[in-house]
Parts: C-alpha cells; structure tokens; sequence
C-alpha cells in the first residue's frame, strides 16, 4: 500500500515511486534532473529511479543532473579538525594584523586607517 504523501512517476502508465524531480528550462535548451523536490509543481516532472536513468532530451539540449547528497553523512574528523585549524590561523593572523595598524576613527562598522 502507498503511503500517504509519496508521489508517483509522472511518466505514463507508471506505478513505482518518484525519486527525482524534472524541470526544463526552456529559455537555456536545458533539462535538470535533481532530488524529489519537496512539494509537487505543475511544471515539473516526478521520475522513478527507472525512468530518470534513461531520461533522453531533444537533439541540442543540456542535461544538469544533480546527485542525491545523503544528509546523514557529516565532514570527517580530519575536515573538522582542518577547519578548526584554519579558522585560528585567520584569528591570529587577523589579531595580529590589528595590533600593526593604529586606528584613527571608527563610527559603527566604519573605520578610518591611516594611509602608507
């Protein structure tokens, strides 16, 4: 039984499950496959898995397709770490650069240096 909510293939006289969205961008001769969008739109087509692996387009058009990003997959240890890093190098680098040039004025976000 089809749980409430799923939607179906847009292609004619099929019953499997959309998994990808359509949409044509007439005005650039392209075509964007992408995940199931979140709400159904009249101008968009809803394809099963079957039917976007054989998505064909019109001689001289471009295909966009745009991957499935599983959200349950975060940045390793080691990019975590590598932001980290880098994150302090701009602080104290930032801190540094500070303490070299002698502010003359500062009204809000604005401040006046001293010109080299």
């Amino acid at each position: 039984m089809r749980k409430s909510g799923s939607r179906r293939c847009s292609r004619a006289s099929c019953t499997s499950a959309a998994i990808k969205t359509l949409t044509y961008i007439y005005s650039d001769s392209t075509a964007v496959l992408g995940p199931l969008s979140t709400y159904a739109e009249p101008h968009n087509y809803d394809l099963c898995a079957a039917h976007s692996e054989r998505l064909t387009v019109p001689v001289g058009w471009n295909v966009i397709k745009e991957e499935i990003v599983d959200h349950n997959i975060g940045p390793s240890d080691e990019d975590l770490m590598a932001i980290a890093n880098a994150v302090r190098e701009v602080a104290s680098a930032d801190s540094a650069n500070k303490s070299l040039q002698p502010e003359l004025g500062r009204r809000g976000h604005l401040r006046v240096l001293p010109s080299n």
